[in-house]
């Protein structure tokens, strides 16, 4: 086979592409112009390239009615159990609350918000949820999950800083689960005050007279809007607290005065003592909300037990918070009050000390100790 010769192409002469080349070219140009816009449109959250604000549903009932699934009302055992001792999940009793996504996880895993009228406290919140991507999955399609109520230290309001993914909380849960050492919590993040805490006003997760009742909706209201969205447990084998500073005061607090209703808490970096100024006047209120007390009085009752995790860094802003953590535990962890410490050498006063520990020893403690998933009965 013979070839004609080409012409020779002067010194310097470049081929040019030819035209399928160049819309190859050009379309790739486009697309990585395209993709590099749509990454920062959605890092700043402008539509539609986000779907933050979108709506969340977790398969609640949309009706009024405050059913669920089977028709009949859907209520908590506070004795910890059936008759025969077994704690069974419950279906979402309804009404669905107004989800919207706050932020999508990697995992495909939505923090959702909404703003929750409670109906015993009178107060009107946002709350922050999320649930693990168990949740949705098959084999537990008809079980319930334990609840972890996460509380922040800080102002505690308007926001929670648990719902960010930057601490690291939810995807520390997947994790922890997937290795095996903690439950599939579903998380509930609530505002902890009802006011920024100007000057340092805080409300101590508690119900202070003449103030709003931040206790009520801890413990009342926020496990009501869990019950009524997801599938929960029906003991309070599945609830749990967690929280840091103030927030770790809050959750101590409340299993200890209602261990009916909660078995576990991890408190970090927490306040041992009511100290809100708002007290003032209010002496015997204050000692109705003090741990000591409480811890004493739950003593002597005999029960029913409960399980309280501290961590505490051993370069805490306030250096009198791990001496009197030890000095609790010694007066009180006995009989059906249950202790556990986790002293983060090196560890400050900041969330970001603290989750990374809560994989070291205090999430398996209290998992151990929790139930879930469970089926529906």
């Amino acid at each position: 086979m013979s070839y004609a010769p080409q012409e020779p192409r002067p010194a310097g002469h470049r081929r040019r592409p030819n035209r399928a080349r160049r819309w190859v070219i050009a379309g790739a140009a486009t697309a990585a112009l395209g993709l590099t816009a749509w990454q920062v449109m959605a890092h700043y959250e402008i539509p539609p390239f986000t779907d933050k604000g979108d709506p969340v549903s977790f398969g609640a009932p949309t009706d009024r009615t405050g059913t669920g699934t089977g028709g009949a009302k859907a209520t908590p055992r506070p004795d910890g159990a059936d008759a025969t001792g077994t704690p069974h999940g419950l279906l979402p009793t309804g009404p669905a609350a107004d989800f919207k996504n706050a932020m999508t996880l990697p995992d495909g895993t939505h923090v959702a918000v909404t703003t929750f009228a409670g109906k015993k406290s009178g107060f009107t919140g946002k709350v922050w949820v999320w649930a693990p991507k168990e949740y949705s999955e098959k084999e537990f399609a008809d079980s319930g999950f334990p609840v972890m109520i996460a509380l922040p230290g800080g102002p505690g309001f308007p926001s929670n800083y648990w719902m960010g993914t930057d601490l690291g909380l939810q995807a520390g849960i997947s994790k922890w689960y997937a290795e095996g050492k903690s439950k599939p919590f579903l998380l509930a993040m609530p505002v902890l005050n009802p006011a920024p805490d100007d000057g340092g006003l805080y409300w101590d997760g508690s119900d202070i007279p003449g103030q709003p009742k931040m206790g009520t909706w801890l413990t009342e209201d926020v496990p009501e809007l869990m019950r009524e969205n997801f599938r929960t447990v029906d003991s309070r084998d599945g609830w749990a607290f967690m929280g840091s500073s103030t927030g770790g005061f809050a959750g101590l607090k409340a299993v200890l005065k209602h261990p009916d209703k909660f078995k576990a808490v991890i408190a970090s970096g927490p306040d041992i003592a009511p100290d809100s100024r708002l007290w003032k006047g209010h002496d015997r209120e204050k000692a109705a909300n003090d741990p000591s007390l409480l811890a004493r009085d739950l003593i002597a009752r005999k029960g029913p037990d409960v399980y309280l995790a501290f961590q505490v860094g051993t370069n805490e802003s306030n250096t009198h918070t791990l001496p009197d953590v030890k000095r609790f535990i010694a007066r009180y962890g006995k009989g059906p009050i249950h202790t556990e410490l986790k002293v983060i050498q090196g560890g400050r006063h900041n969330a970001k000390t603290y989750v990374p520990a809560m994989g070291e020893g205090p999430i398996k403690w209290i998992s151990d100790r929790l139930v879930g998933p469970v089926p529906v009965a």
